[in-house]
């Protein structure tokens, strides 16, 4: 199983200079290869740690008797490990028909090789950080995510794009010291880098450590105070948006605030008092800010925001004693990835096709486009958290962990009460936009619109049926 780990992070990797060297009539084929080759490896991964579930450590990286790096295999990283190199392959495959002159937002005439050389970079760094069983190696990788996210926020290269991949390189970075402080006072105490080295720190140390971890994970995941650089990074691409907030970067955060309190067993219980309350008032914040959103992007920006706020609460809930607030959240993370990742895909074709994102814009598209129609729906259902799709299922359980927890804990219940009010308003919202979007006769622009390309199809077809049946997936590895 280890060389399905090696290879989910070194193909992608190693695949990243080889297409800025070649004709560019070749890049999209051999990025969509090297992105299928990784998926292979966390397929394969998934399928082999399924059937033995043989959870282990493997220091890689040693010297002088210090592990710098090594890989964890268990089922939290077998999990997201198969979201990201699933989600990279398909957005490689949806980019081949987006990046192309016929995209009536953005004609794409130049910088194609560049695009995918930092998109496959973007995937083996973040396969990277999934199986990381260090701190350092966290934030190496944490590091290069921020890089890679920077370039292809600011791929278009105007005032506007870099403008906004400096915002998200500056917020992101500030806040990762708090895991350089994390890193360097483990190593002080305990005279290791290890994950699992967290849990020989006194409750003090402990409190000092996660303060830091929580601040770097806050930042990368976009929540209060960091948030801004989230919204404005939607002037990237949008595969890179659907990437980015489907099964990378921000889910970089949510990622190694779930490795170390998994890790670290006993965690102080102010780390779960503050992690709750801080996700449930980014949760309030971002749910606010639905309601002047005209642009689909931007709107589902903020619905990112909450939604990693809601896996926040459930991790903060967990160290309460919550097992299955836990794994609510190890489902949200990799259900919640599927859905956005259609979401964003679903708003990229639309502006591909008609010109526009704009909501106010946007009526009759089941009619005209009857795929995107369709990717609409499951999106905004697995989004709102309706059964049968995905979103519905991790929902339930980090609801209902954080009524039992709240039984003992009147806090913890006061928040959860806000969380199911917030649910209610988000499926309100979004069924206000699904009716209006995709039924009754098509709008001027959609009635124009062009006929999406069969990547796109694909892409958006394969999604759909994940949005109905990942939650079994996670189901099968959790036990």
């Amino acid at each position: 199983m280890i060389w399905y780990a090696l290879g989910s992070i070194l193909l992608p990797v190693l695949g990243s200079p080889l297409v800025l060297f070649l004709p560019e009539r070749h890049v999209k084929k051999a990025s969509q290869i090297f992105s299928l080759l990784a998926f292979t490896s966390g397929l394969l991964l998934l399928i082999a740690f399924a059937f033995n579930r043989a959870s282990f450590t493997r220091e890689l990286v040693t010297l002088n008797g210090i592990n710098y790096y090594g890989v964890t295999i268990d089922t939290l990283s077998v999990l997201v490990n198969f979201m990201v190199v699933f989600l990279g392959w398909l957005i490689c495959t949806y980019s081949a028909g987006y990046m192309s002159p016929d995209n009536k937002e953005h004609p794409i005439k130049e910088g194609v090789p560049r695009f995918y050389a930092l998109m496959l970079l973007f995937i083996g760094s973040m396969a990277g950080v999934v199986f990381s069983s260090t701190l350092l190696g966290l934030l190496f990788f944490f590091e290069m995510t921020g890089l890679c996210s920077w370039g292809l926020i600011g791929f278009y290269g105007d005032q506007k794009s870099r403008n906004s991949a400096l915002w998200a390189i500056i917020l992101t970075h500030t806040a990762a010291l708090g895991l350089y402080v994390a890193t360097a006072y483990l190593y002080v105490n305990t005279g290791s880098f290890a994950v699992t080295a967290l849990n020989k720190l006194t409750d003090a140390g402990k409190t000092i450590a996660f303060t830091g971890i929580l601040i770097a994970c806050w930042g990368k995941s976009a929540q209060l105070p960091f948030h801004p650089w989230l919204p404005r990074a939607m002037v990237a691409p949008t595969p890179v948006s659907a990437y980015l907030h489907a099964a990378s970067m921000v889910k970089v955060g949510v990622y190694i605030f779930a490795r170390t309190v998994l890790a670290t067993g006993s965690v102080p219980q102010v780390i779960g008092q503050a992690g709750a309350i801080m996700a449930v008032v980014t949760m309030i914040y971002g749910f606010i800010m639905y309601f002047p959103q005209d642009d689909m992007k931007r709107l589902l920006a903020y619905s990112t925001i909450t939604q990693l706020s809601y896996i926040f609460l459930a991790i903060s809930i967990s160290i309460y004693g919550s097992r299955m607030a836990f794994n609510g959240a190890v489902a949200h993370i990799f259900n919640h990835a599927f859905a956005k990742g259609l979401f964003f895909l679903v708003a990229g074709t639309l502006s591909y096709t008609t010109g526009t994102r704009l909501l106010s814009r946007l009526k009759g598209i089941l009619n005209k486009i009857p795929v995107v129609g369709l990717g609409y729906i499951a999106a905004a259902m697995a989004i709102a958290g309706v059964p049968p799709f995905n979103g519905f299922f991790s929902k339930f359980m980090i609801i209902i962990s954080g009524f039992e927890i709240g039984r003992h804990y009147p806090l913890i219940l006061a928040l959860i009460i806000v969380t199911v009010i917030e649910s209610v308003g988000s499926f309100i919202w979004f069924l206000k936009w699904m009716g209006a979007n995709v039924l009754g006769a098509p709008s001027e622009v959609v009635a124009g619109a062009a006929e999406p390309p069969l990547a796109i199809k694909f892409v958006l077809a394969l999604l759909m049926i994940m949005t109905v049946i990942s939650q079994y997936i996670v189901f099968i590895l959790l036990g």
